[in-house]
This record gives C-alpha cells, structure tokens and sequence, in this order.
C-alpha cells in the first residue's frame, strides 16, 4: 500500500540518490536561533555581523544536507557550535560591524530571520499575504527552515518539514513549536492554506495568538501515521480554521 503522503523531504533525497538512512545531519541541534535568543551578547550591535555570518553557514549547512553532503554538513555544524561554544564573540577577530559591512557593500543584505521583536507593528509593515494567493509560489527551501511566529509577532518555531500529496489535497508544515531547532517530537502540524506569509518571504503566521498556539496538541507520532488517522486531522484542523 502507498504512503498517504509523498514527503519533501524523502523526494529531494531520491532524487539525488540518497537514502533516507544517511540524512543524519541534524541540524537543528545545533540550536544557534535558541542561542541568539538566550544570550545578550550575542544580540550587541558588536556582533551583529557574527550573527549574521552564523545564520548563513547555517543556511549552507542546509544547501549541503539538500545535495546529500552529509558528512559536510555535519563538519560545518560542528563549527557553529565550537563558535557558540567559545570564547565571547566580541573577543574574535573580524567581527566588526562597520569593517564588515565596508568588505560586503557589494552584496545584497539578507533579511535578518530570529528578531525577538517583530516588525509588524512598525508604521511601514507591510500587509501579510495569503499562502494561497501568493504568486509566484514559493521553493521548498524557501519554506524549510523559516521562522514561524504568532498572531501577535511572537516566534512560535520554524518549519521542520512539508507534507504534501495527501488524497485530500490537506498539505501541511510541520512547525517545531519550542522554538528554532528543538526536537521534532515538541512539532505541530499546521495546515498550510492557514498560513500567512511576510512580502518579505522571511516569515510565516499562524492564525492565532502565542497563547492559543501553546494549547495546540503536539503531532502525536514522528512516522506519520496520524495521516490515515481522519479524525485527529479534522479536529486539528479545526484549530486553525476560521480565524483572522
């Protein structure tokens, strides 16, 4: 019997001949959003630009593990956290925010992702779009790995996996909702029509406020089964239905 789903993930990895065996590059162990939000230093105008060379070798930690550069992906892992785990940034060479940007001047800046404040409040936010107004659609790596946050602009998580190709046309994103990179058992399954996304394309919303999202029933097993299990998707579906 086929699977009820063809899972993103699992198709990327055929496609470049690699078993889903071998995709033990996790990630989200390396736990660099959680680290950003805990550590004041790390949130100084001194290390803004180490912060932001830390998020993109996570990004190519990621472009690695999507071309099955396992073993890469997981040298260039244990270099962020030997950075997060030693001395203080402000104590390394190279980090200097105005130096940085003179060296980069060339580049175009990356929309900053993990703002413990968000921006919606600011007088020129944008409005939120529709995940299924948006045109033109959006790449599987644009989705994987992005911020999640709440009604009320607060982060929530990001997006550990896609689920799509159900019989029912119900496709969903997997939000791992302790926040950036924690465990996949702490994910809820979301129902992508239910997202919002920023013009940016930097960051996704859910329908409901941070309080309402904690009461959310966490995805009740890590092999997928709850998709035969009709039931348990209509009622958590039904969370997120209805809402503005």
């Amino acid at each position: 019997m086929k699977p009820p789903a063809i899972f993103l993930t699992v198709a990327l990895l055929s496609v470049l001949g690699v078993t889903p065996a071998l995709a033990d590059c996790q990630i989200g162990d390396a736990k660099l959003e959680e680290a950003i939000l805990q550590k004041p230093e790390l949130r100084g105008k001194a290390n803004r630009q180490t912060v932001r060379d830390l998020r993109n070798l996570r990004d190519a930690a990621i472009t690695l593990w999507s071309y099955g550069r396992h073993e890469d992906c997981e040298r260039l892992l244990g270099n962020i956290r030997e950075l997060l785990a030693g001395p203080p940034m402000s104590s390394l060479g190279g980090n200097d925010e105005e130096d940085a940007e003179t060296q980069m001047s060339a580049r175009e800046p990356k929309v900053q992702r993990g703002a413990v404040r968000g921006r919606r409040a600011d007088k020129d936010a944008k409005p939120l779009i529709n995940i299924e107004e948006l045109a033109p659609g959006l790449r599987a790596d644009q989705i994987i790995g992005a911020e999640v946050r709440s009604a009320d602009d607060k982060i929530v998580g990001e997006v550990r996996n896609i689920v799509f190709g159900t019989k029912d046309r119900r496709d969903y994103a997997i939000v791992a909702s302790g926040g950036f990179f924690t465990p996949g058992k702490d994910s809820i399954v979301v129902p992508i029509r239910s997202l919002k996304v920023s013009q940016e394309r930097d960051s996704f919303f859910l329908p409901m406020a941070e309080a309402t999202v904690k009461t959310v029933p966490h995805m009740p097993d890590q092999d997928f089964k709850w998709l035969s299990d009709d039931a348990w998707r209509t009622r958590n579906d039904s969370l997120f239905a209805d809402r503005p």
